[in-house]
């Protein structure tokens, strides 16, 4: 695979586990949410408040168990990246040396503009 489409491919998943992670972020402060309209509701009666309670109890295990299962991905993946990254800069140290240094440049550049 040519060094382009790889580095492509590596920040299109770098992108992927960011949209991964905001997901994580969101998806634990709708259950959150949820929880606490629940224990809120939790002294109203009448059968139809007693069913939908139910159903959303329900709901929110599903979604806690997929969030974990979201989030053990996401770790497995971050740290395979980071593995890859480990092996390349050992193997091709100037490389990433001067890749660093460029990315160093740059940026010093676009500070000293401001």
């Amino acid at each position: 695979m040519p060094r382009q489409s790889k580095s492509k491919q590596s920040e299109s998943e770098f992108s992927i586990n960011l949209s991964k992670q905001k997901l994580v972020e969101d998806l634990k402060i709708v259950i959150t949410d949820a929880e606490e309209i629940l224990r809120a509701t939790a002294d109203l009666a009448g059968e139809k408040v007693v069913e939908l309670r139910g159903q959303i109890s329900e709901r929110l295990e599903d979604a806690k168990t997929r969030l974990i299962d979201v989030e053990n991905e996401l770790i497995g993946r971050t740290r395979a990246a980071a593995h890859a990254t480990d092996v390349y800069v050992k193997e091709n140290p100037w490389q990433a040396v001067g890749i660093a240094a460029s990315i160093g440049l740059l940026i010093g550049i676009f500070a000293s503009r401001r």
